[in-house]
C-alpha cells in the first residue's frame, strides 16, 4: 500500500470518514540511503523514489528507463571538464515524474539510490522464482 492511501469507512448517506494513513509497517521500503529511499506501492503498482526531498513514482519500465538514464551520465567527463556548466547536469524523465539539476555528488547519490532498488528487486524475483521452483 502506498505511505498516503487512506482508509475510508463508508456512513450513511454516502457521508465518508478519513480514519488514518496508513502505517509505515505497510509499505514496502525497498532501499534507503543518506539522501532518500525508494518503495513499492501496490495500489498503483509502481516504485516510489524519494530523493533529497523530490518524490515521484514510476511504473517498472520507466524505472528502469530511469536508472538507465542516469547511469548513463559520464561522471568522469563531468570530473575534468573545468566549465561551469559541467558542475551539474539537468537529469529529467519522459514523463516529467522527475527534473531537477543535479551536482556530481548528487548525481552519484541518486545512481547509488536507483541501483540499490534495482538490485532489491532483482534479488526479490529471484527468491519468488527459487520459491516457485521448489514447490513444484
Amino acid at each position: 500500500m502506498c505511505l498516503f492511501a487512506l482508509n475510508y469507512i463508508f456512513l450513511h448517506r454516502y457521508n465518508f470518514i478519513r480514519m488514518s494513513l496508513v502505517s509505515d509497517l505497510t509499505t514496502k521500503v525497498l532501499f534507503e540511503t543518506e539522501k532518500g529511499y525508494s518503495y513499492q506501492c501496490d495500489l498503483t503498482n509502481s516504485i516510489i523514489i524519494n530523493f533529497v526531498d523530490t518524490v515521484s513514482s514510476y511504473k517498472i519500465q520507466d524505472f528502469l528507463i530511469f536508472q538507465r538514464k542516469v547511469n548513463s551520465v559520464d561522471i568522469l567527463n563531468m570530473l575534468y571538464d573545468l566549465s561551469d556548466q559541467s558542475d551539474a547536469q539537468l537529469i529529467e524523465t519522459t514523463k516529467r515524474n522527475f527534473s531537477r539539476n543535479l551536482t556530481i555528488c548528487e548525481i552519484v547519490q541518486l545512481r547509488d539510490l536507483l541501483n540499490g532498488t534495482k538490485f532489491t528487486l532483482n534479488l526479490h524475483s529471484m527468491l519468488c522464482n527459487m520459491v516457485n521452483v521448489e514447490l513444484i
